[in-house]
């Protein structure tokens, strides 16, 4: 039932909104960085999307740290006439370069992951397009990975470079909702800096595999300084989330989230949106007992008799809660939430 919705736990411990929330957290948070080994035999801190690696070959590389400068070292760009005249120690190395390892991963890969903004920045200039865009058998790109370990110079020289916004990983997850999702605020402002909103569009309204638009994962996140970005940026204030139909406001109102409330209707946010079952943001107000954020709603003009596919209006939803009720203007005689006569005085 509707109103069964309306009441259900705080979508934060409901796992079917986006499994990634919390993937890759303990990653950023929980460890502390340590140097590189030089043979990858005792690799740096796993970076992990829960079980599975983001560096899906980093054990099993043949190349080390020292190699990646030596072989960057060793390849500049450069005419078609000083590439016929090249060594062969040199194409041996440029071979290198374009390897992939078994996992998917290019040496551009591994030098982000070894955190080393140097000699991925080499990379992204020696590179053409069409190899910063390669995905590895986890789909992400270098732009997943650099933003997913906030290096953003690294983001910046991809963007600058023309790597794809759109690329979407195993979670589906583009390299923007991995910023909104850990609140990597600068990468996010890199990514959508000299970005067309022709080109920005598409991707501010793609939905990963739980159905969320970057909108919604900063919503959920408390990302504000996120939040006010892509709004700045022409995000749909309204754009629904895929398995209910819940807007970035449902959301917040789910979380108790005052703040974010306040900022999507401040922003022009609809107060009366409807999920696919009717509920507005009003009705998950009532049904949580949300007086503060109900009060919210209300001064912002939200419909008290919009009723729900259980023919449920937030009124219906009180509950005989004092503080819910007396939001409610008793202006008309109600039998069930439903107007029976109006009253003159």
């Amino acid at each position: 039932m509707a109103s069964d919705d309306c009441r259900k736990d705080d979508l934060l411990e409901d796992n079917r909104t986006d499994s990634g929330i919390d993937s890759y957290r303990s990653i950023l948070k929980s460890e502390e960085p340590r140097e590189p080994s030089a043979d990858f035999s005792g690799p740096r801190d796993k970076i992990s999307t829960g079980e599975e690696r983001l560096d899906s070959a980093y054990g099993s590389s043949s190349i080390t740290v020292e190699s990646l400068s030596e072989i960057v070292g060793g390849c500049t760009l450069s005419s078609a006439q000083e590439e016929q005249a090249q060594s062969s120690e040199l194409s041996e190395q440029e071979n290198l370069l374009t390897t992939i390892t078994e996992d998917g991963d290019t040496i551009l890969h591994l030098a982000i992951i070894h955190e080393d903004t140097f000699i991925s920045q080499q990379l992204i200039q020696l590179f053409p397009k069409e190899v910063l865009d390669i995905q590895n058998n986890l789909y992400q790109s270098p732009l997943h990975l650099a933003t997913y370990l906030n290096l953003i110079d690294v983001v910046k020289g991809l963007v600058e470079k023309g790597s794809s916004l759109g690329l979407q990983d195993q979670e589906g997850n583009t390299a923007l909702h991995v910023a909104c999702q850990h609140g990597q605020i600068e990468c996010a402002t890199e990514m959508t800096r000299e970005v067309s909103p022709s080109k920005l569009a598409p991707v501010l309204e793609t939905q990963n595999w739980r159905g969320l638009a970057c909108l919604h994962l900063a919503a959920l996140n408390r990302q504000y300084q996120i939040m006010k970005l892509l709004v700045k940026k022409g995000a749909d204030l309204n754009i629904q989330e895929g398995t209910s139909g819940k807007t970035a406001l449902h959301l917040a109102v789910e979380l108790h989230d005052v703040i974010s409330v306040k900022l999507l209707l401040s922003r022009g946010a609809n107060v009366d949106a409807a999920m696919f079952n009717g509920c507005t943001p009003l009705h998950l107000a009532v049904g949580r007992q949300d007086a503060t954020i109900a009060n919210l709603l209300c001064q912002s003009g939200a419909d008290t008799m919009l009723r729900n596919m259980e023919d449920e209006t937030a009124l219906d939803l009180a509950d005989g809660n004092d503080d819910i009720l007396a939001l409610f203007p008793f202006d008309d005689i109600q039998i069930s939430g439903r107007s029976v006569v109006s009253v003159k005085f």
